[in-house]
């Protein structure tokens, strides 16, 4: 046989193998699209084939693990801002108590648009930009708060039994993933706490794309300074977020050693990363993390790292347990994404993290308190806390209503979600009816300081590594 012609078989054969392994990859494909075919042609009512759409992605990821979702393109926008931790609008939480009723104003954040422009809590947006909105649902006018930054959005809103007009510029709204104990006279946050000034508390709600120089800014303007004598890192009700965030946090503690690995399919170690040379955090100031248990992901890297390294006391109760990497994949040219678990982290003592869905509370997992640190908050403090650190971070929610507490904020210009179900506290006050005698009422407490065991007990932790610090004669 000719070499060409010998060439030219090898090639077909090639071919046919590329094209018989595309066919076995796109036979299920096809399959999905046969089947949204017939659904729109034959079913008997008429439906939306983009609503057909998203619920055959919903279900395929629903049979991976509960970290692996499609992220259609109505959801896809917010979760970005929540990741950059930016987005251009008026800055102000939103919530729609009943559907089909006008959305409501919870708050206005600190320094945006919308407090400068007068709004308030308990304001119902009516229209906007002269649209009648009374009727939208919470994701349709939230789409209509926002635009390009600099142009003006008109309100019409309904405050008691008045209507009131409010105009106000959009702009950049950043959205804090680093906070302190409270705010001064000018609302800037104070990085130490009230009760104890010597004592550097930072209160990390998430980590986004802007929480490492945000951290980086606040302990750098603080360290080293000779009135400071411990830092507690509080990551209670942190569920994480990016993965080299964490890292970059861990290494303002550590100057040496390993921070976390990966393990692709198969338990293949994908990843190691260690510290580098050199701390933000002096080596011998003390300090403590307050973590519970919706300490998650990326909060879980940094208590475990600097746990296993003794860099760090750690207080509060058991973390969630999730030790998985997720990668967000682009479909629709950007509109819209698959979030994939793609690996699982470990460590530094290559210990697991992530907890299995057969795992019990023996099992190894998550990250435990240090020996005589587990402290829990009581349950009937929570929601008084939950207040308190409210209402330092939005001043304008001192005179809400305490019924209104159980309000959840969530992403500015973006909805509450209506359907989350009230917490125990709620739920027991709605359910005290009839003969049954009715609870003692709490006397309210003056301040989260009060409430807030697990910060007093990492205080007392820093205080006794302090005094356990031998001292050098001069």
């Amino acid at each position: 046989m000719l070499p060409r012609n010998l060439t030219l078989l090898l090639s077909v054969l090639v071919i046919s193998f590329a094209c018989y392994a595309i066919y076995l990859r796109s036979r299920t494909a096809m399959m999905v699209g046969e089947a949204l075919e017939m659904i729109d042609r034959y079913y008997v009512e008429p439906v939306d084939r983009r609503t057909l759409l998203t619920s055959a992605m919903a279900g395929m990821t629903s049979s991976l693990d509960q970290h692996s979702e499609y992220i259609p393109p109505v959801s896809y926008q917010a979760f970005q801002d929540t990741i950059q931790q930016e987005f251009a609008g008026i800055g102000i939480y939103v919530d729609q108590p009943v559907e089909g009723e006008p959305v409501r104003v919870i708050t206005p954040l600190v320094g945006s648009p919308a407090l400068r422009a007068g709004l308030m809590p308990g304001d119902s947006i009516l229209e906007v930009d002269r649209e009648y909105v009374g009727d939208m649902d919470i994701r349709s006018v939230s789409e209509r708060l926002r635009g390009p930054i600099a142009t003006t959005v008109e309100l019409l809103v309904q405050r008691g039994d008045e209507k009131i007009d409010v105009k106000v510029q959009r702009d950049t709204i950043q959205l804090e993933s680093v906070i302190g104990d409270y705010r001064n006279g000018g609302n800037e946050w104070v990085y130490r706490l009230k009760q104890h000034p010597d004592i550097v508390y930072v209160r990390m709600t998430s980590f986004g794309d802007k929480t490492v120089s945000e951290l980086r800014s606040v302990l750098g303007r603080l360290m080293p300074k000779s009135d400071v004598s411990g830092v507690v890192l509080d990551l209670r009700g942190n569920g994480g977020g990016l993965l080299n965030a964490a890292v970059d946090v861990c290494d303002m503690f550590l100057s040496s050693g390993k921070i976390v690995s990966t393990k692709t399919r198969g338990g293949v170690i994908e990843d190691e990363v260690s510290a580098t040379a050199g701390t933000l955090v002096p080596p011998d100031l003390p300090v403590a993390i307050l973590i519970d248990e919706h300490s998650a992901s990326a909060s879980e890297i940094v208590a475990a790292a600097l746990q296993d390294h003794g860099r760090a006391t750690i207080v509060g109760t058991r973390s969630y347990g999730k030790g998985t990497v997720q990668n967000i994949l682009l479909l629709e040219y950007g509109r819209s994404a698959l979030r994939l678990t793609v690996a699982k982290y470990y460590r530094p003592s290559d210990r697991n993290i992530h907890r299995g869905v057969d795992d019990t509370e023996e099992d190894v997992w998550g990250v435990s308190p240090d020996p005589g640190m587990d402290v829990k908050i009581a349950e009937e403090d929570l929601r008084q806390l939950a207040r308190f650190w409210e209402e330092a971070s939005y001043p304008s929610l001192k005179n809400r209503d305490l019924l209104d507490s159980q309000l959840k904020l969530v992403d500015s210009d973006q909805e509450s979600d209506a359907d989350t179900e009230p917490d125990a506290s709620s739920l027991e006050e709605s359910e005290a009816s009839g003969d049954e005698a009715p609870a003692a009422k709490q006397t309210p407490a003056e301040s989260a300081w009060e409430l807030d065991a697990p910060l007093r007990t990492a205080v007392e932790a820093i205080r006794t590594a302090n005094e356990d610090v031998p001292s050098v004669a001069a």
